[in-house]
């Protein structure tokens, strides 16, 4: 029997955390030293390396750290980061050593990290903040997510902005061309304008889609919408609302004089010379000053293709099989936020095409896309969509795009436009698909009309992605799978998935994934409609013909490992 000090590749050649993991059987000689290699070869620490990579688990290298080293472990999701006395040491130093400064208690000073042998770490911060420096041992995927929050949130602070680049960004307000700019010093005010840019900036790097800047009584907030889920980023100063409100009012070429009514405006970021980002402003009066939501608009969101928007095989089918009919409607609908824009326009790229001519009436255009005849309506001018709609059927239109059909004068003529050899594109504000065919009905529409116009209806939601990093396997009862909807075959296959929260997502999430019904008119469907058919008796139709519902098409991507049933609820109510 050969002992572990002459195999070259035992533990006895080992040191410290390694060998010690090694010997508790974590992991073996051979694969470990393989992995401190590659982690020497990346410039990487080991422990970084071995949970980043997912060889080991953080949790375990922790817990054998603390034993090996006598040094405590702590769970840092049970610490308050507001208490944290992170703000006392440089920003450098964090990121350098990756470590968290904890708190302060008399002489000593205590540091969170993962690997108990950066005694180079501590003997920094010991002299950086004049205190005798006590080791506290963490786990590193938590570390590693909580220093990367505390980071962004200090770099979309007030603090540390002399050291940026942003003065090179071109931003436009309207359609101009030129930047807009202003001689009053209280707007242009640099740290003002800075701040406001590096908050832009950092909005689109974290492919945030909305942006609310918010004063209250006391407190002034900044939050983005991430993966459909608003969160807080920053709180500058609450006596500085004013004049951020100011600066992002000259950029959207608003009155900034006007206080006390509603405002609407864009303006455009140009960040490259092959990048541009168009943000549609909204401000609104409030208690304490004005509310201010800008939505990014990326045209580059129209291009990803329908591959990229998430619908299931069969689903993609019919919705091409649509758009390549001369004539006919297509509809989406979903509730606000539900990616209804993106995928007309979607669609509308596949047909903008030399030979087509393609006009749309938004209320505002989200979208520029060249080939397309793009026209903004305007009820106080009289240029409604039902005005737009007459307007583009003198102009010789193969595709037509209506924003929304939201009253019974923009139905008719959209059904007519339908009716007369136009392909016809737009939404509508319901639940599922067979909610939309009665709603138009209740619109006033008449049910032999929309029967022989409408083509396809798809019902359509954004569910959060599970990261592909962090997301675990969660084992549930098979009556819970049961009651949510997967068939008796599928019971011991699938394996569903619960979020976590790592380094590189949002609490367990990154990206968002589409949720569709995609609902062609059958003939049976339409003698439903005629014969005045409820919701719930399409609803059954369209299940008898095959049509998954939202819910279905949603276990569909649980099934795949892409959605958690949590978020599955969350985006679909029944």
């Amino acid at each position: 029997m050969n002992m572990p000090a002459q195999n070259p590749s035992g533990p006895a050649t080992l040191n410290g955390l390694a060998r010690r993991l090694v010997e508790g059987g974590a992991i073996d000689a051979e694969r470990i030293t393989a992995a401190a290699k590659q982690a020497a070869k990346n410039k990487t620490p080991l422990i970084r390396h071995l949970v980043e990579e997912k060889i080991l688990d953080s949790r375990t290298i922790a817990t054998t750290a603390s034993l090996t080293f006598g040094i405590p472990l702590l769970d840092l999701d049970a610490m308050d980061l507001d208490a944290c006395a992170w703000k006392q040491v440089d920003q450098k130093l964090i990121q350098k050593h990756h470590v968290l400064p904890l708190y302060r208690r008399g002489s000593r000073f205590f540091v969170a990290l993962s690997d108990p042998g950066n005694m180079q770490a501590l003997d920094e911060i010991k002299f950086h903040v004049g205190a005798t420096t006590e080791p506290i041992l963490v786990e590193q995927d938590k570390l590693s997510r909580i220093i990367t929050q505390l980071l962004e949130a200090r770099d979309t602070s007030m603090d540390g902005l002399q050291d940026s680049d942003l003065d090179g960004l071109d931003i436009s307000g309207g359609d101009d061309d030129e930047a807009s700019t202003s001689t009053d010093g209280e707007i242009d005010e640099t740290p003002i304008v800075r701040f406001v840019n590096k908050v832009l900036l950092d909005a689109i790097n974290r492919g945030a889609s909305d942006l609310h800047f918010e004063p209250y009584e006391k407190v002034y907030r900044v939050r983005f919408r991430m993966d459909g889920i608003l969160k807080e980023v920053t709180s500058p100063p609450i006596a500085l609302a004013n004049r951020i409100a100011a600066r992002i009012k000259v950029m959207s070429q608003l009155d900034i004089s006007e206080r006390r009514v509603p405002q609407d405006g864009r303006m455009k970021m140009k960040i490259s010379k092959t990048r541009a980002i168009d943000f549609r402003v909204s401000t609104c009066p409030t208690l304490f000053g004005e509310k201010i939501v800008m939505r990014i608009l990326d045209p580059s969101s129209a291009k990803l293709g329908i591959d990229a928007l998430g619908y299931e095989e069969d689903q993609k089918k019919l919705y091409l099989d649509a758009l390549a009919k001369p004539y006919g409607m297509i509809l989406v609908t979903g509730p606000t936020g539900s990616g209804k824009t993106v995928s007309l326009y979607t669609g509308l790229n596949i047909l903008n095409t030399e030979d087509r001519n393609i006009s749309t009436a938004e209320d505002p255009a989200e979208i520029n896309m060249p080939g397309v005849n793009q026209v903004n309506v305007n009820p106080k001018a009289g240029l409604t969509f039902a005005s737009a709609l007459k307007a583009f059927l003198r102009q010789d239109p193969d595709v037509i795009m209506v924003g929304e059909i939201r009253d019974k004068d923009t139905g008719d003529i959209a059904i007519k436009a339908a009716q007369t050899g136009h392909l016809v594109l737009s939404t509508l504000h319901t639940n599922d698909a067979p909610q939309t065919l009665t709603r138009m009905v209740n619109m006033g529409i008449a049910p032999f009309n929309i029967a022989s116009a409408v083509s396809l209806i798809i019902a359509q939601r954004l569910g959060r992605r599970l990261c592909a990093h962090c997301k675990q396997p969660v084992l549930l009862p098979a009556e819970t799978l049961r009651e949510e909807g997967f068939k008796e075959e599928e019971l011991h296959e699938i394996t569903v998935y619960r979020a976590v929260g790592c380094e590189r997502c949002n609490d367990g999430y990154k990206g968002r994934v589409g949720i569709y019904q995609v609902m062609p008119i059958s003939d049976e469907m339409g003698r439903l409609i005629m014969a005045g058919g409820s919701a719930i008796d399409l609803a059954d139709q369209a299940k008898r013909e095959g049509i998954s519902d939202l819910h279905n098409s949603g276990l569909r991507k649980v099934k795949a490992g892409l959605l958690s049933l949590e978020e599955l609820h969350r985006v679909i109510t029944e």
